[in-house]
């Protein structure tokens, strides 16, 4: 892999043309003009979030979780603190205030992380799953690096876009199928996901895009940081290759206008199909609720997850709702 440029290079395979990532089973990012006819649709609805959406609650996590338990804290969008077996893991951490390439403008929090920073114990390692503002923080990611020095693990490319950024982010790259060992008892597999990756206008799939299936001492956890629904095929495999799985952390948000949307994200019915798809336990909604990225009102996925479950039957506690703040243990 050329260290050149910050543009990955490797050899072909199944989803690299030798250029750019792709998902043979998935859909392209929509072109630019898409994008423009949605943000300049004259007949858009956009729902107004309030300014600010305080969640109740707060964490302040043990130093460290031993034995069998995984303690799940959420800090709000995509992002995750979860302990067990000594380790504490972060997933795509977020704490700056807009998720955008700059600092004055672009999509803002609507309630702080559930976890404030200096409350945060020794992070061990940082699970960033692809290049999206929303998803990979620089920022963050390096205060974390300053304050922990954890192992930063993603996918083929954003390794270079960290590093590019803050050299002392030794992040390690790694593709579709890699199991990485975090310690005895915790590994981490990267598996394929529908959505895409970019940083700007030029860079699109420059980078790989990755969900995780974490193992644990009290099962497997699939987290799915952002996908498209499709035919269900990535969820699946998922379930066939690393079944069964004791939870599911699914996307509900930022879905609206589905014509632009649904090759990328899920709008609560999908998510529903994709918990019976992957078989999962438990499932624990994300996704929605910190950042306005898209068209629907801040509280509407709730309230059609809700009823997306009952007209599938499936019990409303076993695909659970957190606020920031909150916590869950299995």
């Amino acid at each position: 892999m050329s260290r050149r440029s910050n543009i990955y290079s490797g050899p072909k395979s199944d989803h690299f043309d030798g250029e750019r990532f792709f998902d043979p089973d998935g859909a392209p990012p929509k072109a630019l003009r898409d994008l423009l006819r949605w943000q300049f649709d004259r007949d858009r609805k956009r729902a107004k979030w309030p300014d600010w959406a305080p969640s109740p609650f707060s964490d302040r996590p043990p130093a460290r979780v031993d034995g069998g338990t995984v303690r799940l804290s959420f800090v709000g969008h995509a992002s995750w603190l979860i302990q067990t077996a000594g380790l504490n893991i972060l997933v795509d951490p977020v704490w700056s205030v807009r998720v955008s390439p700059f600092a004055w403008a672009g999509p803002r929090r609507h309630n702080d992380p559930g976890i404030p920073f200096e409350a945060l114990p020794a992070i061990d390692v940082v699970l960033v799953s692809h290049g999206h503002y929303d998803h990979l923080d620089v920022a963050t990611v390096s205060r974390l690096v300053r304050e922990f020095s954890p192992r930063v693990i993603t996918p083929l490319g954003n390794d270079l876009t960290m590093r590019a950024a803050d050299a002392a982010i030794k992040a390690e790259s790694y593709d579709w199928h890699d199991r990485i060992s975090l310690s005895d008892e915790v590994a981490v597999n990267l598996v394929p996901t529908r959505h895409w990756s970019a940083r700007g206008l030029f860079d699109r799939n420059r980078a790989l895009w990755t969900s995780f299936v974490l193992e644990t001492p009290a099962g497997k956890v699939y987290i799915v940081c952002d996908s498209g629904y499709g035919e269900g095929m990535h969820f699946r495999r998922v379930a066939e290759a690393h079944g069964p799985l004791r939870l599911a952390i699914l996307p509900i948000g930022a879905y609206e206008p589905r014509w632009f949307m649904r090759d990328q994200h899920m709008n609560p019915s999908d998510a529903v199909q994709a918990l019976c798809d992957c078989g999962a336990e438990q499932a624990l909604a994300h996704h929605h609720g910190t950042f306005q990225l898209t068209d629907e009102a801040i509280d509407a996925p709730v309230v059609a997850l809700a009823k997306a479950l009952d007209e599938a039957g499936i019990s409303r506690e076993r695909f659970a709702v957190l606020k920031p703040g909150q916590v869950w243990d299995i």
